[in-house]
């Protein structure tokens, strides 16, 4: 069953982080505690260790890709013995900016 990295809340207020850089490729062998990817908040720039084991399918969101959202699909796992173009091909895709969304928050409302 394929397993879905999520971005991670690297502290209890972030809600959205940036995927600066990817320390894995597609195809790549992953264990625990493997460096996966580095993610920059407001505050910090941080390396992702992965918690699970099995090979770098699909990356999702690629890096340089600002304001993810805290707990969406990043990338996505195959474990052993799955077939990992299955795996990639059935990964989600990024949703598309919601265009009304980023009108309002760069409304002001003096």
């Amino acid at each position: 069953m394929p397993i879905n990295i999520l971005m991670p809340a690297l502290s209890p207020t972030m809600e959205k982080g940036n995927l600066a850089k990817w320390l894995k490729k597609e195809g790549d062998k992953v264990a625990p505690g493997d460096l996966i990817a580095e993610i920059e908040t407001d505050k910090a720039t941080m390396e992702v260790e992965a918690i699970d084991e099995g090979t770098l399918a699909k990356i999702v969101v690629q890096e340089g890709t600002a304001d993810v959202p805290v707990n969406q699909v990043i990338a996505v796992l195959a474990e052993e013995g799955e077939d990992v173009k299955a795996v990639a091909g059935a990964a989600p895709k990024v949703p598309a900016p919601d265009k009304k969304q980023e009108a309002k928050a760069g409304a002001s409302s003096f």
